[in-house]
Order: structure tokens, then sequence, then C-alpha cells
């Protein structure tokens, strides 16, 4: 199931296997995910988990005291 709009979009991705997800294609354009890029998984036993570039991920660590 997909709902794309503009900045948001919803859609399901299957663990495999190996515990992968593909990263759809709406998600590697709308945040310019290339192959080689690092990934980080920021994970919250109640709140669930994230996945978003190091780069983005650095930049707000940053300023986090």
């Amino acid at each position: 199931m997909k709902k794309i709009t503009k900045d948001r979009f919803i859609v399901s991705v299957t663990v495999g296997s190996k515990g992968q997800i593909v990263i759809p294609v709406e998600a590697r354009e709308m945040f310019k995910i290339k192959p080689g890029d690092t990934m980080m998984v920021l994970g919250d036993k109640e709140r669930g988990i994230a996945l978003l570039k190091d780069e983005e991920f650095y930049k707000v660590a940053k300023f986090a005291k």
C-alpha cells in the first residue's frame, strides 16, 4: 500500500530472511539516498525504529547535550 504526497509517504516493506529491507524508490529520491551511503538505525522499545542518513544524524547529534 502506498500513499504519496510531495512531502510525505507511507509504504510497507518486507523483511527478508537475512533481516534486510529494500528502501523504496520514493524514499531514496526524497532523501537523496545513494548506493554506498551510510545509514543510522535508531531504536526505542516504546517508540519504534527510525532510519536516517548518518550525515543528518550527526547534524542533529552535534546540538544534543
